[in-house]
């Protein structure tokens, strides 16, 4: 029974398209992301009138190869899973659909439609399952976490920022009225968050001397102002650090912190559950039977 699954078509395509730790694996999600990039320049450069004039015929072959490729990856995906639905209506499912319809879409109804297949550079997400970067994942959790655990500081920090820019914005329309371009409130507001962020596009500029001093001090605040959240973050991630190894130092022998991070890229035909235990035989989902070499 199980040389037969082995060697079942759906297994060994579900093997090289949803897993890199074969050499058929690893050649087809490196030739996917070569298309991927290969198509996103396309785009840019059909963007590009003097480049598109002149190229327009190549660039559009090149375009409807790819997109011809991953028209048939998509359905190989579907077809070599027991639940379709289950990669359709996943984050890649959709992704991977966006990325491929848009060309259909610019031939059979609107023309510029293809452009939206930059989306396709979504895909590229793919990549930390080829390098295998989930041992760094820790640090982007650690990093995610205090966020999440700085989301209040952060809140009353730019709810403050919004009041000022208010009170900021008001006076400067005051200050300098209609003539200097401060036609009202709402667009005074508006460039005093963009003064206040060190942006200055510069649309908006105050010519009373008093409207340049309060400038003057609007600019100062911004510098401390960015560097507000940068501080709550850090602290948060410093304190978090600090504390596991806290835990670390106090595991003892009997109890050790042991934290293991899958280096493989199994994935389950059935529910597509990843980031398996390597070596494991069933999926830890759904309880469907692993393939292995």
């Amino acid at each position: 029974m199980e040389t037969t699954k082995k060697h079942n078509w759906r297994t060994k395509v579900h093997e090289i398209i949803y897993e890199a730790d074969t050499p058929a694996g690893k050649l087809f999600d490196i030739v996917l992301l070569i298309l991927i990039i290969a198509s996103i320049i396309l785009v840019m450069l059909e963007s590009v009138n003097s480049i598109d004039e002149k190229y327009h015929k190549l660039l559009l072959i090149g375009e409807w190869f790819v997109t011809i490729f991953f028209t048939i990856e998509y359905i190989l995906r579907i077809v070599s899973v027991k639940k379709p639905t289950k990669y359709i209506f996943s984050m890649f499912g959709i992704i991977d659909f966006l990325s491929t319809i848009p060309m259909y879409i610019a031939y059979f109804f609107v023309g510029g439609a293809q452009a939206l297949v930059v989306l396709r550079a979504l895909r590229l997400l793919r990549v930390f399952r080829i390098l295998k970067l989930a041992r760094y994942l820790g640090a982007s959790n650690q990093l995610k976490n205090s966020i999440i655990a700085s989301r209040v500081k952060i809140l009353v920090f730019l709810f403050a920022v919004m009041v000022s820019s208010v009170v900021f914005g008001t006076i400067m329309y005051l200050v300098e009225g209609e003539a200097n371009g401060f036609t009202n409130i709402p667009k005074s507001v508006y460039w005093c968050i963009v003064t206040l962020t060190t942006v200055g596009f510069g649309d908006i500029a105050p010519q009373t001397a008093l409207g340049q001093f309060i400038t003057t001090i609007i600019m100062v605040l911004g510098y401390g102002i960015i560097a507000v959240p940068t501080g709550i973050v850090s602290a948060e991630y410093a304190r978090a650090v600090t504390d596991d190894k806290k835990n670390e130092d106090n595991a003892t022998e009997t109890e050790p912190i042991i934290t293991i991070v899958p280096i493989n890229t199994q994935s389950c035909s059935s529910c597509l559950a990843e980031k398996h235990l390597d070596g494991a035989k069933y999926c830890y989902k759904c309880g469907e039977g692993l393939h292995h070499e």
